[in-house]
């Protein structure tokens, strides 16, 4: 199972007093479907056996398992649930965005969740990238599931999430570009403490998110939904409440802190 791959929301039907559940609604269609440009052709190959980019991502890997029950592991750790990212930018935003203070600008990004999920699925899927733990020994922050195992490496599906929210979020509140990019990179190098990703499917996660936005602004659907968001995230930063000043500040140091 890929990461990123979007399965059909509604579960099977379950029987409560003798009536059906209702079911789930399905998800949005993607802004951009088929018109996606094809990812594979534009990303670098992965690395192979022998190469300069592969030893690479082994000293990568292995460097940063030094990374292990510090805060930046605990900080991997919680970067593992890509639904959070959101939340997680709290402090580079702000404010935090939610349902109620920010429905429609929740509604947009996770919108693009299948368009992310197939210009990560489809390079994946061809280059079969292990990921790093695989190749080396060492510890990772997350469980060794049969699941992630068989969900290749390149590129990352995280980074591609991560990068894509980040660089949509910067465009909606521009004077906070700096932080919220800087938080987005770091969601991305969480892969790599974490030890799930190596080095390559990491960089290669940021250059797939930028392609995804720059063709989501060639839909005039995508750009129409950011106008609404941008007075909507202005509104909800205008009206509080800020974060805790003294966990932004520890965040911003690990967001700061050099892995390699």
């Amino acid at each position: 199972m890929v990461v990123w791959r979007l399965a059909a929301v509604a579960a099977a039907a379950a029987m409560i007093g003798g009536k059906e559940a209702p079911k789930a609604p399905a998800p949005p269609q993607p802004y951009l479907g088929a018109a996606l440009p094809d990812t594979y052709k534009i990303l670098p190959p992965a690395p192979i056996a022998g190469t300069t980019r592969y030893e690479a991502d082994r000293t990568a890997f292995l460097e940063t398992r030094r990374f292990k029950d510090t805060p930046r592991w605990a900080m991997a750790r919680n970067d593992d649930s890509s639904a959070g990212i959101i939340k997680d930018l709290s402090c580079a935003i702000g404010v935090e965005l939610t349902g109620k203070n920010a429905p429609k600008t929740i509604a947009l990004i996770f919108r693009t969740r299948t368009d992310v999920s197939r210009a990560t699925n489809h390079p994946k899927d061809i280059y079969k990238r292990q990921r790093p733990y695989l190749i080396d020994e060492g510890p990772i922050c997350v469980d060794r599931t049969e699941g992630l195992a068989k969900s290749p490496d390149y590129p990352s599906g995280h980074n591609t999430w991560a990068w894509t929210v980040g660089l949509i979020l910067a465009e909606l509140a521009p004077d906070r570009a700096t932080e919220i990019l800087s938080r987005a990179r770091a969601f991305g190098d969480s892969r790599l403490v974490c030890g799930v990703h190596n080095l390559s499917a990491v960089e290669a996660g940021r250059l797939n998110g930028s392609i995804v936005v720059a063709a989501l602004h060639g839909s005039s659907e995508f750009r129409k939904d950011m106008d609404v968001a941008r007075k909507e995230i202005a509104a909800a930063r205008q009206a509080g409440p800020a974060p805790d000043p003294a966990m932004c500040a520890e965040e911003a140091k690990l967001v700061a802190e050099p892995l390699l």
